[in-house]
């Protein structure tokens, strides 16, 4: 049997039964302003009938841009990143871009010129760099970029006048946290914090200390412990809780993960929540409506962080704005069963 051939529906068939230019055609599908209300209307419904999709790569040889960004990360295996990586692709999508994606091996990573000269070979317009800052790297990665750098975006970063940056309030979260638990009654609130060489860790941490001290109340080291990110780690830091503070009737754990692990041990050692020990997490997971009991939390715009950063690079590389900004998305606390 011959092959059959479909035929592909082209920009000057369109043309053709609109009896227009393929330009129109063009102005009509890059939403230009020089087109009548009319003619608009006439191509649109051509292209929707006809199943018309325009070239991308047609696209970029006539306009000479390859509508691609780069986004440089690490730590996918983390929620929060995979969240805002989300949002970074369905912005690009709603924009016509691709990406390309590179995953440090580590998050320290020494040399990041190989990686910008990668994501450089694919022509990207513009880079997102979403890393977590962990010690110096995002600094170290700033002292190293070459001066034919593309634009670039740094997200959850400290300021620096040279780059714009997108962060959430952390520090402001966590003071919600812990002001929602004192104002319900509770004065001996600890706190399991994130990795110390995570800038995240350390800004939810000083709004846990600035909310009790303005209360008047210590946050003395055996209110504290530390974990990793991760539901074991929050578990046995939550142990180590309990025995150095017994007199403890609250927890902020710095994100939700952490706080299933201090749901699981009060589960397993018959601690009732919230009567015994009232706990509040921050990320809003999805899965948090259905911890037991449900989990009070700060609520993290991740998804939105993403997208607000393919906007933001976008406008930079058209030239309608500056680097150097500094954008933080705000936070809110969001009252559950574990902590009401």
């Amino acid at each position: 049997m011959a092959k059959q051939h479909i035929h592909k529906v082209t920009i000057k068939d369109v043309a053709r039964v609109c009896n227009v230019s393929t330009q129109t055609i063009s102005r009509v599908i890059n939403k230009r302003s020089d087109v009548s209300p009319e003619t608009r209307q006439l191509v649109e419904k051509a292209v929707a009938e006809m199943g018309y999709r325009p070239s991308a790569l047609a696209r970029s040889l006539v306009q000479q841009r390859s509508y691609t960004l780069g986004v440089i990360l690490a730590g996918l295996k983390y929620v929060g990143i995979s969240q805002t990586l989300n949002g970074i692709n369905e912005r690009c999508e709603s924009s016509q871009y691709a990406l390309f994606i590179k995953e440090l091996p580590r998050f320290d990573t020494p040399d990041i010129v190989p990686v910008i000269e990668a994501l450089m070979e694919r022509h990207v317009e513009g880079i997102i760099f979403a890393a977590p800052e962990i010690n110096e790297n995002v600094k170290l990665v700033q002292s190293q970029l070459p001066s034919f750098c593309p634009p670039i975006v740094f997200l959850k970063s400290s300021p620096n006048p040279n780059y714009t940056s997108i962060t959430v309030d952390n520090y402001g979260g966590a003071r919600k946290a812990v002001e929602h638990l004192l104002a319900s009654g509770r004065k001996h609130i600890g706190l399991v914090s994130g990795p110390p060489e995570s800038l995240e860790a350390r800004q939810r941490k000083q709004g846990w200390q600035d909310a009790l001290k303005d209360a008047s109340l210590p946050a003395s080291p055996e209110k504290q412990a530390i974990g990793n990110w991760s539901s074991a780690s929050g578990a046995s830091a939550f142990a180590e809780l309990v025995q150095k503070y017994p007199a403890m009737n609250a927890a902020f754990i710095s994100n939700d993960q952490m706080a299933l692990g201090a749901l699981h041990y009060c589960h397993a050692n018959s601690t009732r929540v919230p009567e015994d020990i009232a706990i509040v997490g921050f990320d809003n997971l999805a899965e948090s409506a259905y911890f037991h009991p449900s989990l009070t939390t700060v609520i993290n715009p991740l998804r939105e962080l993403g997208i607000l950063a393919v906007e933001t690079l976008l406008a930079q590389i058209n030239g309608e704005a500056q680097p150097g900004r500094v954008i933080s998305l705000p936070t809110e606390l969001l009252v559950r069963a574990s902590a009401p």
